[in-house]
């Protein structure tokens, strides 16, 4: 199985941290270097650095640049705890937190945000394998969280995140994904985006509770 773009940044950054060649208040390459080194979309370097942050690995400081926070290195604090966490609790917490979390996205993003939105639904429409589906559908809900503009939120989600990485999430939903099932999720994704841009908090949760409950059915028969 092809690992996510945006998974093999946070691996590849994560062993260099644990191998020792960026040690606590190291500065890691650009965006654009990584990407390149990589073979990645920017916006993959983007979404990995966001959960690394998130997780507490790495600190980005605008205008300077993304360094190793000084901690032990190693995974993101929880990943051990969350990486046990099965696919039937990783659905069970994004039922109860993501659909409120839509309210505080509806009332608190910014012109930016609505561009990340706007970026992730052409990118999954485009998309033309699961892989990239499943990056930009992953990409599209992290920065649903991140326009709370809240951290306690966005480190809630970060940790949702983490699990899914870690558990046999992606394998379930290769296997549950046929291309009427895609139609129906990228639909889901342009509602959620549309009441989100319309600043609707209440269609905004009603969407993505529906969707929710739509990924829950197809991946667990409930």
């Amino acid at each position: 199985m092809t690992t996510r773009p945006d998974m093999r940044v946070r691996d590849f950054i994560i062993d260099g941290i644990r191998s020792g060649s960026w040690r606590a208040n190291a500065k890691l390459p650009t965006e654009r270097a990584l990407s390149q080194q990589l073979g990645v979309p920017r916006s993959a370097v983007r979404d990995a650095l966001a959960v690394l942050e998130n997780g507490g690995t790495v600190t980005r400081i605008i205008g300077s640049g993304t360094y190793v926070r000084e901690t032990e290195p190693g995974a993101p604090a929880g990943d051990a705890e969350t990486g046990a966490a099965s696919p039937a609790e990783i659905m069970e917490a994004r039922l109860l937190l993501e659909p409120r979390l839509a309210q505080l996205a509806a009332i608190n993003a910014d012109r930016a945000d609505f561009a990340r939105f706007d970026e992730c639904i052409a990118q999954g429409d485009a998309a033309d394998d699961f892989e990239a589906f499943e990056h930009w559908d992953a990409a599209l809900h992290q920065a649903i969280a991140r326009s709370t503009h809240n951290r306690l939120v966005i480190e809630l989600y970060a940790m949702i995140t983490r699990a899914r990485d870690l558990t046999e999430w992606g394998e379930l939903k290769r296997r549950s994904l046929s291309a009427e099932r895609r139609e129906h999720y990228r639909r889901d994704h342009h509602a959620i985006v549309a009441a989100l841009q319309a600043r609707d908090a209440a269609r905004a949760e009603a969407a993505l509770l529906g969707h929710l409950e739509r990924v829950r059915s197809n991946l667990l028969g409930r």
